[in-house]
């Protein structure tokens, strides 16, 4: 067994080679009582073997303190946010942390709740995707445990957080529709007041301006908040006299309700979308979808974290911010703009 491909051996790879988990091979470098001699043998064994060095900021971050960190994420429904869950656990797990999971389903108002939850069951940190831009909760929970924001960045906290591209990744996936001929995007938006919504649509119009070419407002819908609102609002869009000839979704959700409004009108439009989905590259649709890697996303926050915790008896690092990098995937053959067939035809 080797350790992965440029990092040193994890306490994930002594775990798997002594056939136990990480959270045992933790408990085997701190001498924790209750575990079997046979099975500290394994360990020991797998970390010599290995060359296992165990990162001394971790060994000190656990001494005292619980072993958890929170996580709150919007909604776990999303693939998205599974993704990014699995990431905070992968570096949680590494460094010998246990993670708790909390789920807001987009409910600002419920937010607040899960991070005092979270607080209350004496977590070291948290990790939040806020539900919305009010964040003096979050504030409050800064003067007992360090906290990182993902996906979305902090308002009026001096705090770490991670993002996506998204205005970059918006503008190129607009950008490619634009090149090939389409001159009436429709624009298929989350919230604008979310931090994604507004630079999505902030890099659709900057692909606009690129190329001198005005979008139609007739042709923004904001404020979808899952594929139903999506497919409902791209319906709306197909009925128009003057219809689009292709489409621009701000997530996944919003990507498959617009799908399967094109499958029910019986046509098809290219759609370019943010987030990639399962079996997009089968769906025969032209598909432009900017991709990146969630679990990144959780992983980078993950070590944010950590690195903040280390630094508990001296001064914290200055706030940073994380940008994980987009790339636009197109599937299918791309489409050229035409006339269209005439609404329900």
């Amino acid at each position: 067994m080797t350790a992965r491909r440029g990092s040193g051996p994890t306490m994930h790879d002594v775990g798997k080679l002594a056939q136990v988990s990480a959270m045992t091979v933790s408990r085997v470098l701190k001498n924790d009582p209750g575990v079997s001699e046979a099975t500290r043998e394994r360990v020991f064994a797998a970390v010599d073997r290995l060359g296992y060095r165990r990162n001394q900021t971790a060994r000190s971050l656990r001494l005292g303190g619980s072993g958890m960190i929170g996580l709150v994420v919007t909604n776990l429904a999303n693939p998205f946010y599974s993704r990014l869950a699995l990431g905070v656990q992968e570096v949680a797990t590494e460094y010998g942390f246990r993670m708790l999971l909390s789920n807001s389903g987009e409910q600002a108002d419920r937010e607040p709740e899960l991070v005092d939850g979270l607080v209350d069951h004496q977590v070291e940190g948290l990790i939040v995707v806020p539900a919305g831009s009010r964040q003096q909760h979050l504030a409050d929970a800064m003067r007992h445990v360090p906290v990182v924001l993902a996906a979305r960045p902090p308002a009026g906290l001096d705090t770490d957080c991670v993002l996506v591209e998204d205005f970059h990744g918006a503008r190129e996936a607009t950008a490619c529709l634009l090149a090939d001929g389409h001159t009436r995007v429709a624009f298929l938006g989350n919230p604008p007041a979310l931090y994604t919504g507004a630079e999505r649509l902030r890099g659709f119009w900057a692909a606009h301006e690129e190329v001198g070419i005005e979008p139609d407002n007739a042709l923004i819908r904001q404020g979808l908040v899952d594929s139903a609102t999506a497919e409902q609002a791209t319906g709306e869009l197909l009925g128009q006299a003057h219809r689009p000839t292709a489409l621009f979704c701000t997530n996944n959700r919003i990507s498959q309700g617009a799908i399967r409004a094109l499958y029910r009108a019986g046509t098809t439009l290219p759609v370019a979308g943010f987030d990639d989905f399962d079996l997009s590259d089968i769906l025969g649709l032209p598909l432009t979808l900017v991709s990146y890697d969630a679990d990144e996303i959780g992983r980078r926050a993950a070590r944010l974290l950590i690195d903040r915790l280390g630094h508990h008896d001296t001064a914290p690092p200055a706030s940073r911010r994380v940008t994980v990098p987009t790339r636009v995937v197109r599937h299918g053959t791309p489409s050229g703009a035409g006339p269209g067939p005439a609404p329900g035809g």
